[in-house]
């Protein structure tokens, strides 16, 4: 009975310990977002996508292979 008192004691000590000063809710500082508004925004980002599809399409035409031909001459 003494091993399982000692047992308890010391069980309830860390216990007590561990949970000792209570939640504290974590405070969280938000810095302000500085937008400078002396450079302009770049008026040729729009153009980006357009051109790439553009080169996708040329790219696509130009890797065509025409392989109805040769089958006729079999």
């Amino acid at each position: 009975m003494t091993k399982f008192a000692t047992f308890s004691l010391a069980l309830g000590l860390t216990a007590s310990s561990a949970l000792a000063g209570g939640y504290v809710a974590p405070v969280v500082e938000v810095e302000p977002v500085v937008v400078d508004a002396a450079e302009p925004a770049s008026s040729n980002a729009g153009l980006v996508v357009p051109a790439l599809l553009l080169l996708g399409v040329i790219a696509a035409v130009a890797s065509d292979d025409d392989d109805d031909d040769d089958d006729s001459t079999n």
